[in-house]
């Protein structure tokens, strides 16, 4: 009787997860067999490392992309750096497919058969280098409702469309030839849905079409033709000579800023990432002054307006390496006149036009508070994209935390120092949130290598801003709001993920450990969260404060009260951190105490910190 309850049991559970259609093919947890293959198929034609690790389970609600319902219905895939070719049969075995997305990648060949798609709704191609002709299959889809197809490579003309579903169409910026097709539907939409297809004609565009016939065109012929013709051939050979110029100064160009920032600085790769300390021994380098004209080389934009040096003075400057970090290349700059700015290459983009490169920068641009690190410039090409900061002078946070230590060159970082670096963060962050308008999380990366500190010991939060224009793919796998626990269970990130940033972040000024937040591959490295967490648990709390806070005996109450805050910052659930807002006033509310009033009376950290207010759990 027993056996038979469970076996009844474990049917019903089966049958929550796994639905078998009645003389249909096998389906394995979230979709059929033929559909899983059929993911594989296009996964192994894209050779993406991200995809290759996240599409590996039988069950394709772990899939990043996948959408599934016991069948795939959607596959969102944008902005994932995938360079690949798919095959004309590849979505044949997806034949419940509703929306497709594979939006700024790098993928070519021909369009794909849409034939068994009939449930397709949403189609997005923008944005890659697909060429050949535009599908005819696509028209015999009644349910579409958008179609873009936009900044690719296509040729040929356009198919009749005349679904009464389409709402959204789009071919700009492709080698579509021909008048477009004179039905209700394509005539209802824009001409910015066709711009920038050299030869493609009619209504709604505002380029006529020429004679179609060959009678007609004989018959038009003459001399004024002839030499229309010859004026026309004469002048696209000039603008590709003076492209081919343009070609040969760009690329000079990059060359130079290969020289000035590379090869002629010492290599320190991840010393941003990891935070390590930039040798004294390092010697300034000098590039040789650049040979082409200074108007040749672009225009850095900067934030407060009149430019006050060139690009090319950032190529004859003096350079020192900072590092690699997340988001690229790092260089001291020493500029003629004495002045120091910090110059950043960034790299691992989503694919941008320059006017959403340029109208971004202007976002972060706005963001004006004192514990943030101001942006002086910035510049744009197809090749190069180019952050300059203020320079600071004192060096990021994670160098004076953990730089020198065992060593008679250190100087103790005590109590009174990191509390105001954990109040200015707070602020700063505290600004991102109520400032920064997105969806994104506003920082995402925050760590205590993008902590500046100046002469003064002000905190300045850098690196703020770039969530939304970085690769997703290197978002997910480098950025610190993406190791949140919300991100590691549902894939989601928000305000919250720098809340839990931040709070990791101060358990690192607290305990002077290195956290695996800022250096991941040090094998000495703390998951912060879990072990003071721990360490709470176990009652051996004496032992998280860092030994250059504990001789000061009098600020014990004050730490207790911030690694409380901190360990409610690192909660597990979102929704159970404090908002910044929140932050801020519990950090401001904590006092320096008067060093002549320090007492050396015994105090129980154990008994202070297990209390209910320790009680959140952090992540682990």
């Amino acid at each position: 009787m027993g056996f038979s309850k469970i076996f009844i049991l474990l049917v019903l559970v089966l049958h929550n997860y796994i639905v078998v259609a009645q003389d249909g093919p096998e389906i394995t947890i979230g979709f059929t067999e033929g559909e899983r293959y059929a993911l594989l198929a296009l996964k192994d034609g894209f050779h993406n490392a991200f995809l290759d690790e996240s599409w590996q389970s039988f069950d394709c609600i772990n899939w990043y992309g996948v959408k599934c319902n016991g069948r795939v219905v959607g596959l969102t895939l944008d902005s994932l750096d995938i360079v690949g070719e798919i095959k004309l049969d590849a979505l044949f075995n997806l034949t419940a497919l509703s929306t497709m997305s594979l939006r700024n990648n790098s993928i070519f060949g021909q369009l794909m058969d849409f034939s068994k798609n009939p449930d397709l709704t949403r189609l997005d191609l923008s944005g890659n280098k697909f060429d050949g002709l535009i599908s005819p299959s696509l028209v015999n889809l009644v349910l579409l409702e958008s179609l873009q197809l936009q900044e690719n490579r296509l040729t040929g003309p356009i198919p009749w469309f005349d679904q009464s579903s389409l709402k959204e169409f789009n071919v700009s910026n492709n080698n579509l030839t021909g008048p477009i097709p004179n039905t209700s539907k394509l005539q209802s939409f824009s001409s910015s849905s066709y711009d920038h297809n050299s030869f493609l004609c009619g209504p709604p565009t505002s380029t006529k079409c020429g004679p179609t016939s060959g009678d007609d065109a004989s018959s038009n012929k003459s001399p004024v033709n002839s030499t229309l013709l010859i004026i026309n051939i004469l002048g696209l050979f000039i603008l590709l000579v003076l492209l081919m110029l343009l070609y040969r100064k760009n690329k000079q160009l990059n060359q130079k800023f290969n020289e000035k920032f590379e090869k002629k600085n010492v290599t320190q790769e991840d010393d941003e990432e990891q935070g390590h300390e930039i040798p004294s021994s390092v010697v300034p380098s000098r590039v040789s002054q650049a040979t082409m004209p200074k108007q040749d080389l672009g225009k850095l934009v900067f934030v407060d307006g009149e430019p006050e040096f060139e690009l090319g003075d950032l190529m004859t400057a003096s350079a020192q390496s900072l590092g690699t970090g997340n988001f690229g290349n790092t260089y001291s700059a020493r500029l003629d006149d004495g002045r120091n700015v910090i110059v950043k290459r960034l790299r691992d983009l989503k694919p941008l036009s320059r006017d959403e490169f340029m109208n971004h920068m202007k976002i972060i641009a706005a963001q004006k508070h004192p514990n943030l690190v101001p942006l002086l410039a910035y510049f744009y090409s197809n090749d190069e994209k180019l952050l300059v900061h203020k320079f600071i002078m004192s060096g990021n946070l994670f160098n004076r935390l953990h730089g020198g230590r065992g060593t008679g060159d250190r100087i103790p970082f005590r109590w009174g120092p990191r509390l105001a670096v954990a109040r200015g963060v707070a602020r700063a962050i505290e600004y991102l949130h109520n400032n920064l308008n997105t969806t994104l999380v506003p920082h995402g990366n925050l760590k205590s290598s993008n902590v500046l500190i100046d002469e003064n010991n002000m905190a300045l939060v850098s690196d703020y801003g770039l969530t939304s224009i970085i690769s997703n793919t290197v978002s997910v796998h480098r950025m610190v709001s993406f190791k949140s626990p919300e991100f590691l269970i549902s894939k989601k990130v928000s305000k919250k993920s720098d809340v839990w940033s931040y709070g990791s972040l101060v358990m690192e000024l607290l305990t002077g450990r290195v956290s695996v937040l800022s250096v991941p591959q040090d094998n000495k490295a703390v998951d912060l969260c879990s072990w003071v967490h721990r360490a709470v648990r176990e009652e051996w709390t004496a032992e998280i404060f860092d030994l250059e806070l504990m001789v000061q005996r009098s600020a014990i109450h004050g730490m207790l009260k911030l690694l409380q805050l901190a360990v409610r910052c690192c909660d597990k659930v979102p929704e159970k951190r404090p908002d910044m807002s929140e932050v801020v006033k519990e950090v401001e509310s904590i006092k320096v105490p008067n060093i002549d009033s320090e007492s050396e009376e015994d105090l129980s950290l154990d008994r202070s910190l297990t209390d209910d207010s320790m009680s959140a759990t952090p992540s682990r």
